[in-house]
């Protein structure tokens, strides 16, 4: 089993936290980015930079990622693909994407994006606090779990 991060949209906070965990279960973890990042300086830590483009980085998740991988990401067409690989998908707020949950995942994303587009809600993103951290800290853990006990 391997971590892949999506890199650029990864919280720094949920960074760590998988950093952590990641050490402590002697996991690999690779963050794949379409711009430069800061890579720990953590030997079981890689970082790859794709070629820029469109979902270029989600396309090198999809293509490398295995079943029974763990990718953490927030962006619910790439979780979808995934899902179909049979790749564990945690999004950094410590929601699950799963078979069960992608249809209504995926339509609440496409309201939300038509009522943005019409101008009848406006888009900001929450602020990563405090119980977002404890949230994804415990997800991570059971799914860590779970996907070592396969």
């Amino acid at each position: 089993m391997q971590i892949w991060i999506d890199a650029d949209a990864c919280p720094k906070v949920a960074k760590e936290l998988i950093f952590k965990f990641a050490h402590k279960r002697n996991l690999q973890v690779v963050m794949v980015a379409g711009q430069s990042q800061i890579k720990p300086i953590y030997q079981w830590v890689s970082l790859i930079v794709v070629p820029t483009g469109m979902d270029a980085a989600d396309d090198y998740l999809v293509e490398h990622a295995k079943a029974n991988d763990l990718v953490i990401c927030s962006d619910i067409p790439l979780a979808d693909r995934l899902i179909k690989k049979q790749v564990a998908v945690l999004h950094p707020k410590g929601n699950e994407f799963t078979q069960e949950n992608m249809s209504q995942t995926l339509a609440m994303r496409n309201l939300f994006t038509e009522l943005r587009e019409q101008g009848q809600i406006t888009s900001q993103q929450a602020s990563y606090g405090a119980k977002d951290k404890q949230n994804f800290a415990n997800a991570l853990d059971r799914l860590l779990t779970r996907l070592a006990a396969k």
